[in-house]
């Protein structure tokens, strides 16, 4: 229908960031976290670019090498994984496997005993929007019996992995968690192993509008990858990363149509009001589709008019409400607008990074429909 919500990929951000990621990171080769945002389009783009992936699941595998992703570009990052989905992994040649404890270990050695293991440590990601460390990843001071164990298994581990956590807002957590992998690389040389891989995982911003940029971010891990890992010294060891949000969150913008509107007294939601002092307005994508970044990902989102209105630049409080029938479903509880009115449309920039890859069909609103552009 003319009146769906849709949204707009611009593909050439994402070319832009590609070439700003190998100008900033000139020895870390980027392997993209799909979970943030699965859109083929931008994934056979990534391909063509020469970028990696990170892969969470069998359905993730199935769907890089359905596009043309080879099985040496992809890791299977996530550390605790279904007996199936690790089977998969090995009938397609998926060889980096991350793992983060014993019982993992033995999931490996009966289903997998010839991957490359990469061990996943945890890392400081108390400063981070979404941190992972609760979840996932080995204490450093226990990696070294890990690594004692999975020897004594006979299982090959190749390397170590982090993640800060996404949206990361301290710096010291990478420089922090290189330092660690640099103390377990000695340790692993000292038992037997000679590792060839360090992952750095993710938490580099997607937008500008953060406090930590991403120039700063590379500075820092440059600084700490020149000192604890020089390329003289290492010179067989891969980097890599998984970045999900710098490729995805800008590269996407999303409009959408005022459905219904209602006047209300202000601070009394559905009271209506001849001479109104605020409106509540409803949209075509809210937080089961769309906007569930807001739960998910802890978003903050902007609306923007497409069309600017005569009201001298009068403004009221407003609330933007989803499509469904869920009370919960309310995108922004308080913004000043102009008076708009049915059909109008509300833009959404920056809407590229856990949007479409949770978004649902509850109550019966299909996902948004997507357009693409080069800038």
């Amino acid at each position: 229908d003319h009146d769906d919500a849709f949204f707009v990929c611009d593909l050439g951000d994402v070319v832009k960031k590609y070439v700003r990621w190998q100008k900033n990171f000139p020895r870390i080769v980027p392997y993209y976290a799909i979970k943030c945002n699965p859109d083929e389009t931008m994934l056979k783009l990534m391909i063509g670019l020469g970028a990696g992936f990170d892969c969470a699941s069998k359905a993730e595998i199935r769907q890089m090498l359905s596009l043309g992703a080879s099985p040496e570009k992809i890791i299977f990052a996530n550390p605790c994984k279904q007996t199936s989905h690790v089977r998969y992994a090995k009938e397609n040649n998926i060889k980096p496997v991350v793992f983060d404890n014993k019982e993992e270990l033995v999931k490996m050695k009966k289903n997998y005993p010839n991957a490359d293991l990469v061990l996943r440590i945890q890392t400081d990601d108390s400063q981070s929007v979404c941190p992972f460390s609760m979840k996932y990843g080995a204490h450093p001071d226990s990696c070294p019996q890990l690594l004692d164990t999975a020897y004594k298994m006979g299982l090959n581990v190749v390397g170590i992995s982090f993640h800060v956590g996404s949206g990361c807002t301290d710096v010291q957590a990478f420089v922090k968690a290189i330092q660690n992998a640099r103390v377990l690389f000695d340790y692993a040389e000292s038992i037997g192993y000679h590792f060839t891989l360090l992952d750095i995982g993710g938490g580099f911003p997607g937008t500008e509008n953060v406090d930590l940029k991403f120039e700063e971010i590379a500075s820092m891990v440059n600084l700490a990858l020149d000192d604890l890992f020089p390329k003289s010294d290492f010179p067989h060891v891969q980097i890599i990363a998984e970045p999900g949000r710098y490729f995805a969150a800008s590269a996407y913008t999303l409009a959408t149509n005022i459905i219904a509107k209602r006047a209300v007294l202000q601070g009394v939601p559905g009271e209506e009001a001849d001479s109104p002092k605020a409106f509540m307005y409803y949209v075509n994508d809210g937080i089961y589709g769309s906007f569930n970044c807001l739960f998910f990902d802890h978003a903050q989102v902007t609306p923007q008019i497409l069309k600017q209105t005569k009201q001298n630049g009068v403004r009221f409080s407003s609330s933007i409400w989803g499509p469904t029938c869920d009370g919960l479903d309310q995108i922004c509880e308080h913004v000043m607008l102009p008076e708009l009115t049915t059909g109008n449309w509300i833009i959404w920039e920056d809407m590229g990074a856990y949007t479409i890859s949770a978004g649902s069909a509850f109550n019966g609103f299909k996902t948004t429909k997507m357009f693409y552009v080069i800038s």
